[in-house]
């Protein structure tokens, strides 16, 4: 037999490659080459057509807002508005007056109040107790007596007076509005975009043209108080009320329930927390708004932490014990309403026996309350705080500390500030603001299409005209310089410490509470230690801007990191992944809508710092307010400024919005993103 050997078949032949397809650009590099282009086009143009106006000149857009003001003026005792107003005034005025004499102004012919300052203890601690427990009771009365031994109880009393006017004329006007957004969608969407520009508002703007109107004292106090302040309320109750189940809503209605007995029976009380933390957010923005109010003679405790500020650093010990003071009331304050909305809850819940006891427990206290008053009024030593000393030890202590440390770290504070603006501040102002205005604004423009998409280009176009058109382009780019360098440094810090807060509960427990104290100091607080250390300049403006702003930003970063699905972190673990590879490709990223809302709010905080940050040195947009506030010829800027930074927070807040939204698959962030900055410039805590 023979062998056969049979050939293989041929194989087939390979089928041809499929081209490749390139997939899109990925935005970072796009953000390169719009950098690197405009880098080429800074050094060719640079320090041409930049639009540079002097710190005290001016042009015909700022003159003719100064010269209507002069005509609002003149005209105030024909024109109707101006009268209107002028009726609104003395009503604010009446009240805080009226309050002034029960707590913290003679009372002719009594030549102290009409309650003295036992008496204030014993029925701040009535109320405490009734809304929010025992112990919180107790720290409010603490509280109060450290504000007299500290030596302000005048001061912080006028602070208490003008908060609480401010905050019931904002929940008489919020609640109404919240409850109609909350049940009409029309409503809604009309309404939502005028919160969103009063919350872009900082603080320091409302008061140049408030003065216009209600002059100065109390009443303007009040008024941008309540501008301030109100939104937080609104937008926090809309969401409650929007947030009650449909499902109940309609077996209500099926059961022949008017709207409004839905509203009283149904919405309310099951949106009753939520709308207690939209008046806690309220009352700390009405405080923080209460103090910066000093710059417009109101009375409180700004009064003398402006004195202190302006006095120089041999004043850092006064103005500490004055901040010191405002920070316990914030506390005190935010304690209260924060147990308040979580008590609310358990007492709807509780049966009839405990709300037996709790009915003898607040008469007796009422008994006591009472007695203390009826003391207080017959007592002189009882009815005026005695003067213990113990403001002015502290203030020599924080003095010769202060002293100390700027004798021994001089070295230190220098180097870093020189570093830090020879490094960061100096080549990247260079870079926006000495380029001609056209190449900034056609890179801004770019980088906004690029990382928000067309709408927030859009947005951004308008906002960039309208800087344009002020006459403040230079100024502007100066501020959104330092903007960008405290941003920078606020997400490095929320890097830092929300990835060990979200990684270890130890961590978490011990940072969390010293967050929380940081976000009801008002801004105010952290200039005096950082004009101490750094003295005044820009990079002082912009250390107290990130040391207010990191704590929302931290806290994001933590809250987005320990969201992080526990399986997926197991899984990269068993795969072999080291912390530090855990943390920079599983964690950030997935948690990359969180960070792109910190970095949102951090801009919109950091921004909101510009104008104390002028009264330091900080230059830009802050020194032309400042100015115009405090020298009449230059109102007109001063207005423009005000107006032109709103725009600077429109523009950033859109931009980093949309980017957020391009990235966001959380519900949680999304509904951040909708409530925005309801958790306040002063007071952010319940939100985040």
């Amino acid at each position: 037999m023979t062998a056969t050997l049979e050939r293989p078949p041929a194989s087939a032949p390979a089928p041809p490659e499929a081209p490749r397809t390139r997939g899109p650009v990925p935005r970072w590099a796009w953000l390169l080459g719009i950098l690197a282009a405009w880098i080429v086009a800074s050094w060719i143009g640079h320090g041409k057509a930049t639009l540079y106006l002097p710190g005290q000149g001016s042009t015909d857009v700022h003159e003719w807002f100064t010269q209507l003001k002069r005509d609002l003026i003149a005209s105030r005792d024909d024109n109707l508005l101006m009268q209107a107003v002028g009726a609104v005034s003395d009503l604010f005025g009446g009240a805080v007056e009226q309050l002034q004499r029960f707590v913290s102004v003679d009372a002719y012919p009594r030549p102290v109040p009409q309650i003295g300052w036992l008496g204030v203890l014993g029925i701040a601690g009535w109320v405490a107790l009734a809304v929010a427990g025992w112990k919180h009771a107790v720290g409010t009365v603490a509280a109060l007596a450290t504000v007299g031994l500290l030596g302000y109880w005048n001061d912080g009393m006028d602070t208490l007076v003008v908060t609480f006017v401010s905050v019931a004329i904002c929940l008489l006007i919020g609640l109404p509005v919240a409850v109609l957004m909350g049940n009409s969608r029309r409503a809604y969407a009309l309404i939502t975009p005028v919160l969103d520009v009063m919350q872009t508002f900082p603080s320091f703007v409302y008061l140049a043209p408030a003065t216009l109107f209600f002059g100065l004292g109390a009443p303007v106090a009040v008024a941008v108080t309540v501008v301030y302040a109100v939104p937080p309320v609104i937008r926090v109750a809309t969401e409650g009320i929007r947030g009650v189940s449909e499902t109940t809503v309609e077996a209500t209605t099926s059961l022949g329930q008017t709207p409004w007995q839905r509203l009283t029976k149904v919405q309310l009380p099951m949106a009753r927390r939520t709308i207690i933390v939209g008046v806690n957010l309220t009352t700390m923005a009405a405080l923080s708004m209460s103090v910066i109010a000093g710059f417009v003679n109101s009375p409180g405790l700004g009064k003398p932490v402006l004195r202190a500020l302006t006095a120089g650093t041999n004043q850092v010990g006064v103005a500490f014990t004055a901040g010191l003071a405002i920070v316990v009331i914030a506390i005190m304050l935010d304690r209260v309403t924060t147990a308040a909305s979580e008590r609310s809850e358990v007492l709807a819940r509780s049966g009839g026996t405990d709300r037996r006891t709790r009915w003898i427990v607040l008469g007796v206290a009422a008994i006591a309350a009472g007695v203390c008053v009826v003391l207080s009024r017959r007592s002189l030593s009882l009815a005026d705080f005695p003067d213990t000393g113990v403001g002015d030890t502290v203030a020599d202590a924080m003095q010769r500390a202060t002293d100390w440390t700027t004798d021994t770290f001089s070295g230190l504070t220098t180097w870093l500030q020189e570093t830090t603006t020879t490094l960061f501040i100096n080549p990247l102002q260079d870079l926006i603001a000495s380029s001609p205005w056209f190449v900034t604004g056609t890179a801004l423009l770019l980088v906004a299409l690029v990382l928000g998409g067309r709408v927030a280009a859009l947005t951004t176009l308008v906002c960039l005209a309208g800087i344009r058109l002020t006459d403040l382009w230079y100024d502007a780019m100066v501020t959104f310089t330092s903007v960008l360098v405290a941003t920078v440094f606020v997400m490095v810090l929320a890097a830092l410490v929300g990835v060990p807060m979200a990684r270890r509960r130890m961590v978490d427990r011990v940072l969390r509470p010293v967050l929380d104290a940081a976000q009801v100091m008002p801004a105010f607080v952290y200039l005096i230690p950082v004009l101490a250390l750094f003295g005044p300049g820009r990079f002082t403006a912009i250390v107290a801007a990130v040391i207010y702003a990191a704590p929302v930003a931290i806290k994001l970063v933590a809250d987005g990191v320990k969201q992080v699905s526990a399986t997926t972190v197991e899984a990269a673990t068993a795969a072999g992944s080291t912390p530090w590879q855990l943390i920079t490709k599983v964690q950030l990223p997935m948690a990359r809508s969180h960070l792109v809302l910190a970095a949102n709010q951090g801009l919109l905080y950091v921004l909101s710092m510009v104008v104390i940050g002028g009264l330091v040195g900080g230059g830009g947009l802050g020194y032309d307010v400042v100015l115009g506030f405090s020298r009449s010829e230059y109102f007109g800027k001063g207005l423009v400024a005000g107006a032109t930074i709103v725009l600077l927070g429109i523009m950033v807040d859109r931009v980093t919005r949309r980017a957020a939204a391009r990235r966001t698959t959380s519900p949680s962030v999304r509904s951040a993103l909708v409530i925005g900055r309801s958790s306040g410039l002063a007071r952010r805590g319940p939100l985040v």
